[in-house]
């Protein structure tokens, strides 16, 4: 039996030769100095990739997950408050589903640039773990179309990273 070079059902296969792009226009900002670059947005089976830039000090975020998450550090370093390990260039991190932490970037750590691949929900919390906010790839995708229509992209930019 001889393969076909490719599944009639598969979804269309991805290359970005940008995944760090000098671009500014391809980083999707969500914060003061805190920004991603969407790689793919997998809605058919609800998780996402992006490369996370963060270019400040201090707290950035507490929340958990619904599903695991993977990261590796391309750039610069983090850590959670929660756990004792710090973030490096070339680490790997493994998060699992329901560990709650708080992201935080050190005094005079530079930029940070994360490879993240979050399934399920990132659900935000305050300081005493009650829910504020939620992010999923359809969040995600939405934050995108604005974003790139804002930038003259036109929104249906996004649509490259769907899968």
């Amino acid at each position: 039996m001889i393969a076909k070079p490719k599944n009639d059902y598969a979804p269309a296969e991805m290359m970005l030769p940008d995944a760090v792009p000098e671009d500014d226009r391809l980083w999707v900002q969500t914060g003061e100095n805190v920004w991603f670059r969407p790689l793919l947005l997998c809605v058919s089976q609800g998780y996402w990739m992006n490369v996370v830039r963060i270019a400040r000090s201090g707290v950035i975020a507490r929340h958990t997950h619904t599903q695991p998450v993977h990261g590796f550090v391309i750039k610069g370093s983090w850590r959670y408050l929660e756990h004792d390990w710090v973030a490096r260039e070339n680490s790997y991190v493994y998060e699992p589903p329901g560990d709650t932490h708080t992201l935080y970037i050190d005094e005079g750590a530079g930029e940070m640039i994360t490879m993240f691949q979050i399934h399920g929900c990132l659900v935000l919390l305050d300081e005493n773990g009650a829910v504020t906010g939620f992010e999923d790839v359809f969040s995600r995708v939405e934050q995108c179309r604005a974003h790139f229509e804002a930038v003259g992209l036109g929104a249906s930019y996004v649509e490259r990273f769907l899968r």
